[in-house]
């Protein structure tokens, strides 16, 4: 997801809907397309974000909500409730989300002016200061609006939800969707956009490649028939009289010897009794090499039983050189490290090194990281217990070329709601039980001449605040934690 800063947001829920939509990635990897922060389609009424998919559109606008809510039930044509208590927005207003669905139903006219057969048009009511839970209506759910509180998880269910077209739309389509919503946007050049999902071709541009594979199998297929026909036709007659002939040939020839012997009777001579019967045996001349085959069958059983010995004997050399392996187990033991620090117990769970810092980041952080480079980053995940009770440590230590990037770095790490570094565990499937959600983490970080390292703890299962005090102690005890990529 590409993030376009055009105008203020008008919201205090901005931040949240900035860094939920960063926190989609770069590319299509997880969800592509490009989200046009501030814009606004409609004028002098901007919105918090219109997110052009290539397999919908997304107009996203915040409504703030009085007080933090652990529950909101959000019907979109009746009144809203937080925690059991009514929520009124104004006179005439049924709900807080009234005003918003008039803005979206005016920019969804709007997107379909200038872009006729746009495909699904969504629309998502972003609400804050927090909610931890919404509750929307099936018949509600059904259609193209969502009600929630902007995180990672929400945000990548309501884009797969309302982006529902067959076909994505081309990058000259998405070019011509983006100018008209935002005219200040700056130009997309055709890689980044194919990067996010937008197809090269739009839908009507035929597709020729499948006639010449056809063409040229046409020619083809009389050129063959003919020489079957004609092989066969020749070989037809032939075929049965070699056939014959090779089988019958013992039979009748000794007829021949026996009409043969008959002229060698009038010589009368001792041998010629001899002759007739050594006549034959040119027929058992032949059959001597008959004889041969089963002695060579005999000498080659021979061979095998040598050679399946030999082999059986070298496997057992290899089973005995393969025998040693077992310790190799012992050694590959991935969860080694259980690390002690202030009476609490760390032990590994996942762990990484490599370049591509921005890749695994989000927020402001990311767009940091995307400004200057930074030359590794190791990640760490830990499980803990912290006063008896399960908690989920994630690590990264980031390093940069000299101490003024790594200062001004941590900077924009501390601000909050200003993203951070993805945790490594959750990205490869490695925790054990409940996956740790690391919204509301206690945060500390540290600064170690040109290396940042940043620390977020919860507990598991959740909910966690970020100034929970055990929390916070274990985050100030995993600053001290190594972290080996």
């Amino acid at each position: 997801m590409r993030l376009v800063r055009l105008a203020q947001q008008p919201s205090r829920v901005a931040e949240d809907v900035r860094a939920a939509l960063a926190s989609l990635g770069r590319g299509s990897n997880v969800v592509g397309g490009v989200a046009l922060v501030g814009a606004s389609p409609v004028e002098g009424r901007p919105v918090e974000a219109v997110v052009v998919m290539p397999k919908g559109v997304l107009i996203v606008i915040g409504v703030d909500l009085p007080d933090p809510a652990l529950k909101l039930e959000a019907p979109l044509g009746g009144p809203w409730k937080a925690d059991g208590w009514p929520l009124v927005h104004g006179d005439t207003s049924i709900n807080p989300a009234t005003d918003a669905l008039s803005l979206s139903a005016a920019c969804t006219h709007k997107i379909a002016d200038v872009a006729p057969g746009a495909g699904p048009i969504g629309t998502i009511i972003a609400v804050g200061p927090y909610v931890e839970t919404v509750d929307q209506p099936a018949a509600d759910l059904a259609g193209s609006v969502r009600v929630l509180y902007p995180t990672a998880k929400t945000m990548l269910a309501a884009t797969v939800s309302l982006a529902t077209a067959s076909r994505p739309r081309s990058v000259q389509q998405a070019r011509d969707l983006i100018a008209a919503l935002a005219p200040d946007a700056p130009p997309m050049p055709e890689e980044m956009l194919l990067g996010e999902g937008f197809s090269a071709f739009s839908d009507d541009e035929p597709t020729v490649i499948r006639e010449n594979p056809l063409v040229a199998i046409a020619p083809t297929v009389p050129v063959q028939h003919p020489g079957k026909v004609k092989r066969p036709a020749k070989p037809a007659v032939p075929p049965a009289k070699p056939v014959q002939a090779a089988k019958p040939a013992p039979l009748p020839q000794p007829p021949p010897q026996v009409v043969a012997a008959k002229p060698v009777p009038p010589v009368r001579q001792a041998p010629p009794p001899a002759a007739p019967a050594e006549s034959p045996p040119k027929a058992p001349h032949q059959s001597k090499t008959v004889k041969w085959l089963p002695v060579a069958a005999i000498g080659l059983l021979i061979v095998l039983l040598v050679a399946a010995i030999s082999v059986a004997s070298g496997g057992d050399d290899t089973a005995s050189t393969q025998t040693p392996p077992p310790p190799t187990p012992a050694t590959s033991s991935p969860p080694p490290s259980s690390s002690a620090v202030e009476n609490i117990q760390f032990t590994s769970r996942a762990s990484a090194a490599d370049q591509k810092c921005a890749s695994h980041a989000y927020g402001d952080v990311q767009s940091s990281l995307q400004r200057t480079s930074c030359s590794a980053v190791k990640r760490a995940s830990f499980a803990s217990s912290i006063d008896g009770r399960a908690a989920a440590v994630t690590i990264a230590v980031v390093d940069f070329p000299d101490a003024a990037q790594a200062s001004a770095f941590k900077a924009t790490a501390d601000t909050p709601g200003g993203g951070g570094i993805l945790d490594i565990a959750t990205e490869t499937n490695q925790w054990q039980g409940d996956v740790p959600v690391f919204e509301g983490a206690a945060y500390q970080s540290g600064l170690d001449g040109k290396s940042v390292r940043l620390v977020q703890v919860v507990w598991v299962p959740g909910p966690s605040t970020p100034d929970d005090p055990g929390l916070v102690r274990g985050a100030k005890a995993a600053l001290e934690l190594p972290v080996n990529g």
